[in-house]
């Protein structure tokens, strides 16, 4: 989750607003003395923005603490129109805008999508760390699958890679860590994002804005990040406004089983195709 407070005295001055992380820039346009406030959004997945406001003789088309998704790939998005209520007094006009990747209504709980494993056909891996797991998955539907560093890892299910960090190679045990996260985020066509993390350094084979098919190989996995050793952490999850998220269980096509199952930690996998 990213922030921006901004401050308008008497509503003079125009502004941008941008962020390396999140691509999203925030600006002011006067036209008959009606502001405009407009979002030009250049990820390739939707941003939501919570937005909440207090003001002196101006009111705000979009209500306070409102939230509103902002499209992919999208400018000039009108994200609230502000009016000078008496022309005769000053205005003052503050504002908050929390905003996150994805599209924070939608709400699962599962999905009925029946995932490949993240890893090569023929491979059999070992869940070092299941849903609810003690070390860094409490309250999280998240797996740990144990990748040595450098094994391809491919993708569990089509759609488009909306993040992609492959700087990184530190590491430790500690949550501090988690900032050195190599991963790739894909983004499904229910509006659900899949993570991909703790990737080799400069281990991605997608680029942010590709398609990409289910089993199509994404990158190699690494050691980076929040971890105690080389391993892939996979989960599925819809973002919440404040950057928490809500993880969704997943079901996995492996091989030996005519159905798709849930995975649990200790045991081993292989993939089915």
């Amino acid at each position: 989750m990213k922030r921006i407070f901004i401050l308008f005295l008497m509503v003079l001055f125009n502004f941008t607003f941008s962020q390396d992380s999140i691509r999203l820039k925030i600006y002011r346009e006067n036209v008959e003395k009606v502001n405009f406030l407009y979002a030009d959004n250049e990820e390739f997945a939707p941003v939501s923005l919570e937005y909440s406001f207090t003001a002196n003789n101006l009111s705000s088309s979009l209500g306070d603490k409102k939230v509103i998704v902002i499209p992919a790939n999208t400018k000039k998005f009108l994200v609230a129109e502000l009016k000078v209520i008496d022309p005769k007094k000053a205005t003052n006009f503050k504002y908050n805008a929390d905003y996150v990747l994805g599209d924070v209504n939608m709400n699962f709980s599962e999905t009925n999508f029946n995932y490949s494993l993240p890893f090569a056909k023929n491979k059999k891996y070992f869940i070092y760390q299941g849903y609810n797991g003690n070390f860094s998955h409490q309250h999280t539907y998240s797996l740990d699958f144990s990748l040595k560093t450098g094994e391809e890892v491919y993708a569990a299910r089509e759609g488009k890679v909306v993040q992609v960090v492959t700087k990184n190679d530190k590491n430790c045990a500690t949550k501090e860590c988690a900032n050195f996260n190599n991963k790739i985020v894909i983004l499904h066509e229910d509006g659900t994002l899949a993570e991909y993390v703790h990737l080799k350094q400069n281990g991605s084979k997608v680029k942010v804005g590709e398609n990409v098919t289910q089993n199509q190989l994404l990158g190699l996995s690494g050691n980076t990040g929040w971890s105690k050793g080389p391993h892939l952490h996979f989960s599925v999850f819809t973002p919440k406004i404040d950057g928490e998220r809500n993880y969704i269980k997943t079901k996995f096509k492996v091989d030996g089983s005519k159905n798709a199952i849930y995975l649990e930690e200790k045991k081993s996998y292989s993939r089915s195709n």
